[in-house]
């Protein structure tokens, strides 16, 4: 049996999960709607509430699919009491974790969801529905479908594409490799991009940050990186930069807090909402799991969370020896304990003075078992909270793709060998290092561009585990202990419930 949840093959389970959206608020997330079992195809009015219902699920991530996609890597420890997901960071798979099982059924579910979206709005429109309306939206379907197929990829490597909605056709899916799953989604892209709208996802009116055609563009760029196809890496993003409408948010510290949130620097961005009341209904992550198991608030009574997420010791000395200021500020908070471990190397005391377990909005950070530090882009200032609301990072969105990875990613093209006419590695990379305060460089290599990558990603969506290994510079992973080795530990192995269920699993990673 397969062991993937799923919903009865009807189009009526389609539009039995839908959420609507707010048409007077369109920066409110969708909120949810009884319909009518039976579909009348007819009522081209209707098609829309499926792509509601696209976006509906696609920011409703459930919190222990990023910790999976992201944790291995020198910038981030898994701290905590998960053990499995310790040993995950350690390169110690257990293929019995319920996390990676319930990563793999989280995206293969939406991907069954998007597949039956996009079939039903094809029925919407041999019904009569407006094609270029309809072509749209299976668009923007397709380039969500695509970001999790990449990140189920890069979590397994050769997986399973589903060509339908229906999930007992799973055991007749051959297995992918995950080459033939980038060009997949390179071509799905390929697909997507001219039916959507020209513009950034915080210009949309209908649908305020919703996909649009540079978003595919950069997914694109993504999984063409993956393959090592640099020329179309520097084509797509250059496509983006020439665009001339993305712009790096000019407070990176704000970047990750609510004046960040739909910046003109977001390419793609999980959206969630309090609509502004003190109490009642609202969308959130659990971003409790960033969150802090003491400290003293600026707003008492706001809430903390499990400390789960801790940069590393490697990567806050990395930053010093740069001379970061705004960016280390942004990405790790301290506590006593963090603070007194960094000094105990004599190389590092004392410390610069902006260092502090006082954030800039007056959030005190105290010692706790868990951790001696905590993730700085997870934190909401307790002051940005809307009064009356108390959980931690409640009303924030989940940044995922933003035009820094753009930049870097077209220089990343270009010092492999690429060529460009939109721009040059050395002013892709010095625009990032401009906002962080630091001096422009010239002649960049790879170590540079690897190296502000590692400073503008650290902790967010595993970027600097995938560039290394990408790179083959595994031995770079390797710190306090934690040695990965090289044609071992690049994949998860499969949640052994799926090796159980799925024959063409057995005899994979």
């Amino acid at each position: 049996m397969i062991r993937i949840k799923y919903w009865k093959y009807t189009f009526a389970w389609v539009l039995s999960l839908l959420v609507i959206m707010s048409c007077d608020v369109l920066d409110e997330p969708l909120q949810n709607v009884e319909l009518e079992e039976e579909t009348d195809y007819t009522k081209s009015e209707d098609m829309v509430l499926l792509l509601y219902g696209a976006y509906g699920e696609f920011n409703d991530l459930q919190w222990e699919t990023f910790p999976t996609i992201s944790v291995r890597g020198d910038d981030v420890n898994a701290a905590g009491d998960q053990e499995p997901l310790t040993q995950t960071d350690e390169f110690k798979y257990d293929r019995n974790f319920w996390m990676y099982n319930s990563t793999w059924l989280n995206l293969y579910n939406d991907i069954f969801l998007f597949n039956g979206l996009m079939e039903s709005i094809n029925f919407y429109k041999e019904s009569g529905a407006n094609a270029a309306e309809a072509d749209q939206y299976i668009a923007e379907i397709k380039v969500m479908r695509a970001f999790e197929l990449l990140q189920i990829a890069r979590l397994w490597g050769d997986i399973l594409v589903p060509a339908t909605s229906v999930p007992a056709e799973l055991e007749d899916t051959p297995l992918s490799t995950f080459e033939e799953a980038m060009q997949h989604i390179s071509d799905q892209m390929d697909e997507a991009i001219s039916d959507l709208p020209p513009v950034r996802p915080n210009q949309r009116t209908d649908i305020q940050g919703g996909v649009t055609r540079y978003t595919a563009y950069a997914v694109k760029a993504m999984a063409n990186l993956e393959l090592k196809n640099y020329q179309k890496v520097a084509d797509a993003t250059g496509e983006i930069i020439g665009a001339g409408l993305f712009h790096l948010e000019p407070d990176f510290y704000q970047l990750f807090k609510i004046p960040g949130k739909l910046s003109d620097e977001s390419l793609m961005e999980l959206q969630y909402s309090d609509f502004g009341t003190s109490s009642g209904t609202s969308t959130s992550y659990l971003w409790e799991f960033f969150g802090p198991g003491a400290y003293t608030p600026a707003v008492a009574g706001s809430g903390g969370g499990w400390g789960f997420w801790e940069p590393t010791v490697k990567y806050i000395k990395f930053m010093l020896d740069r001379g970061e200021e705004e960016r280390l500020v942004t990405s790790v908070i301290f506590t006593p304990d963090g603070i007194a471990e960094i000094q105990s190397d004599p190389e590092y005391a004392p410390l610069p003075a902006f260092i502090s377990t006082t954030s800039p909005d007056g959030d005190q950070f105290e010692n706790h078992t868990r951790y001696d530090f905590l993730s700085g882009k997870h934190y909401l200032p307790t002051v940005q909270l809307t009064p009356g609301r108390t959980k931690w990072g409640e009303n924030n969105n989940f940044r995922v793709i933003r035009y820094a990875e753009v930049l870097l990613m077209h220089a990343e093209a270009l010092v492999n060998g690429a060529s460009s006419a939109v721009m040059s590695a050395d002013d892709a990379v010095n625009e990032v290092r401009g906002r962080a305060g630091l001096g422009a460089i010239s002649g960049v290599t790879l170590d540079n561009v690897l190296d502000e990558k590692f400073a503008e990603f650290a902790m967010e969506w595993g970027i600097r585990f995938y560039d290394l290994v990408r790179h083959g510079r595994t031995a770079e992973l390797n710190h306090d202990g934690i040695i990965y080795e090289e044609g071992k530990d690049r994949f998860l192995p499969y949640p052994l419930e799926q090796v159980d269920a799925l024959p063409q699993l057995q005899d994979g990673n």
